[in-house]
């Protein structure tokens, strides 16, 4: 096996939980639709969601005072499809990049071990970049329901449409008489999920300062990886024994050069190394040693973190937000407490202390400005990364 079919040996094995579990899913929905004894039944996901639409809608208007943007529609989207669209969420600045990333998340979607290493050989400073976020949004896709993209709420149909089946057919018999505290769990779980990807299309100026920094976080993580795989050989070994990273065989030199960029790419050594305080940082210091190697190294760093930093700031409020509409609005609903005691085995309580810096901002802005100022106001003047960790700052800000 080649170098390059590692790799994307490697890629696909570090997304082997997530694929397997996809692979359980759907081998247990195949058992449990020919089991005669299964005699319960659910209302299909595209009836409930179109049922429910009208009312969640209605109530993020009433709760946030904002409106959802006209056109925005639903769609049910299968496995494959949901993790293309994954890879549409991708930031990226130019074509080139966008052909990439869609084609990486396309093979990955495939499985398709010899796309990948195609993919590698072409541009392997693009995929040192871009698969970790294959990484990242592959792996959570059993646990997703839904997104917003595209002027459209994304319903993980997959997911969805099994786990009603298969939370009740792991409770046992009497399958139709246990049924409706399951079912009612189901239209929790859409409600949820509608609530938050609906809270997401009223999100339009965050959005766009979220993907305006991501574009340019990168941007210089492909600069820093360019200059990585650029670093002569006698610089890139004096490197990778100063760093103490995993030995790697001779006739595996991209494995080398991959290492120390996913080492020294700022995500893992600037946020690992200083901890998740470095998001109210305004300078960074690199070990001299490593400076030595790459002088271009710590302006790389500076100029990455005013931008990581807003993309932080952006993703968080956004979240903290949807988080923050879906804790009011369904605080008292049955299904949704439903939901949460057969999807999730938890309460309301426990929900509700579970920890989220941008859920708590939302509630502190709320309880001091009211409805205008934590969804319109934070909008309009959105915080920083200090001020979310303490909303006193921002509130002393606007007033």
């Amino acid at each position: 096996m080649s170098e390059l079919d590692e790799f994307a040996e490697a890629l696909l094995g570090q997304l082997s939980v997530e694929i397997g579990e996809e692979k359980e899913i759907a081998s247990l929905s195949r058992r449990i639709s020919e089991d005669a004894a299964f005699d319960a039944r659910f209302e299909p996901l595209g009836g409930l969601s179109e049922r429910l639409l009208p009312d969640m809608r209605e109530r993020l208007e009433a709760f946030t005072g904002l409106e959802v943007p006209g056109g925005t529609g639903l769609e049910l989207t299968g496995l494959a499809d949901f993790k293309r669209l994954k890879g549409r969420k991708v930031a990226t600045g130019g074509a080139d990049a966008r052909r990439f990333v869609d084609g990486l998340f396309q093979a990955v979607a495939d499985e398709d071990r010899g796309a990948i290493a195609s993919l590698i050989d072409s541009d392997l400073r693009r995929y040192l970049v871009y698969s970790t976020y294959a990484i990242q949004y592959v792996s959570k896709l059993t646990t997703t329901y839904g997104d917003y993209f595209g002027s459209a709420v994304h319903l993980n149909e997959f997911v969805l449409s099994s786990y009603p089946q298969i939370i009740l057919y792991k409770q046992g018999q009497p399958y139709a008489e246990r049924s409706g505290r399951v079912a009612a769990g189901y239209a929790g779980a859409v409600k949820m999920t509608l609530l938050e990807e609906l809270a997401h299309s009223q999100q339009g100026p965050l959005h766009e300062a979220n993907q305006a920094a991501s574009v340019q976080v990168n941007a210089i993580n492909e600069e820093l990886a360019g200059l990585i795989l650029d670093l002569g050989e006698s610089a890139a070994s004096s490197l990778y024994d100063y760093l103490q990273l995993q030995a790697v065989p001779d006739d595996f030199p991209v494995a080398k050069r991959a290492n120390l960029f996913f080492m020294l790419n700022p995500d893992n050594f600037i946020v690992n190394v200083l901890g998740p305080d470095v998001m109210t940082y305004t300078r960074i210091e690199v070990d001299p040693r490593i400076s030595e190697a790459i002088p271009e190294l710590l302006g790389v760093y500076q100029r990455w973190l005013p931008h990581i930093q807003a993309h932080h700031a952006a993703f968080t409020a956004m979240e903290g937000m949807a988080e923050f509409a879906v804790e009011s609005i369904l605080a008292d609903d049955a299904d949704f407490q439903a939901y949460l005691s057969t999807f999730m085995g938890t309460d309301m309580s426990a929900y509700r202390v579970r920890k989220s810096m941008g859920r708590d901002f939302t509630r502190a802005v709320h309880e001091r400005r009211g409805r205008e100022g934590a969804f319109a106001g934070v909008l309009g003047s959105p915080p920083t990364t200090r001020e979310l960790k303490d909303p006193g700052l921002y509130l002393d800000r606007v007033g």
